[in-house]
């Protein structure tokens, strides 16, 4: 908390032209748009890592996040974590999300991202009543400031702080571009809350949902959740 909140008077502090989000600006050396990924980048946006058809994921080999830009408004976000906890230290919990929509780059130097109704998440919790289950995402998230600087290795490196000011893992760029899905509604949506037994049935077969799969996610936490929760 005591470093969230030296971000956000640092952020706070910064002159107009860089909250402004200047392309021009020594900290802003290209746009945000693009596909951007943290650590090994192994967690990229698009057709690799979602399938909102049928609300399933593709479980990439370590946890990550990354963010797709369009110069049109249109964004992306793929997430991969896991959540330790301090009290039980043997109940880490694993996250798969992703949503997309519009995002807007407001005048004080904040991002808002507007989702569709059609993101979703899934949730691994091994000490949970209800141990694995798929819900929808469609949160509005708000990110109170962002910075893109040379990495002398990797090339541009976007900060982005989220609106408690907590900084977002680096998110490097891996294309120039943005690798998205379509920019449309990519699921019919007609309930609210996921009925655990029709996805069962209706993704047979489905890493996400068979026994060999859930049972493979969770062991793997415990072998890779320390290092992979620095990424």
């Amino acid at each position: 908390m005591f470093l969230a909140s030296i971000f956000a008077v640092a952020l706070a502090a910064l002159p107009s032209t860089l909250a402004q989000a200047d392309y021009s600006a020594a900290h802003n050396v290209t746009p945000i748009s693009g596909t951007w990924s943290s650590g090994s980048k192994k967690v990229v946006t698009g057709p690799g890592f979602a399938n909102p058809a049928n609300m399933t994921f593709n479980y990439p080999p370590v946890t990550g996040v990354s963010y797709a830009f369009t110069d049109d408004g249109w964004y992306e976000v793929a997430r991969y974590r896991f959540n330790g906890n301090g009290s039980m230290p043997n109940c880490i919990t694993g996250v798969l999300n992703w949503h997309h929509g519009h995002y807007t780059l407001n005048d004080n130097g904040s991002i808002t991202l507007n989702p569709l109704s059609d993101g979703f998440q899934q949730v691994q919790d091994p000490c949970a009543a209800e141990s694995n289950f798929i819900e929808q995402y469609n949160q509005t998230e708000l990110y109170m400031g962002w910075q893109i600087f040379q990495d002398l290795n990797d090339g541009p490196k976007l900060h982005i702080f989220q609106a408690d000011g907590t900084p977002v893992a680096p998110l490097f760029q891996v294309y120039s571009t943005a690798n998205m899905l379509p920019t449309q509604l990519l699921r019919n949506i007609s309930v609210t809350v996921t009925d655990k037994t029709t996805l069962s049935k209706r993704n047979a077969g489905s890493r996400s949902w068979t026994p060999t799969g859930v049972t493979s996610l969770v062991s793997g936490v415990f072998a890779i959740a320390l290092a992979s929760m620095f990424l």
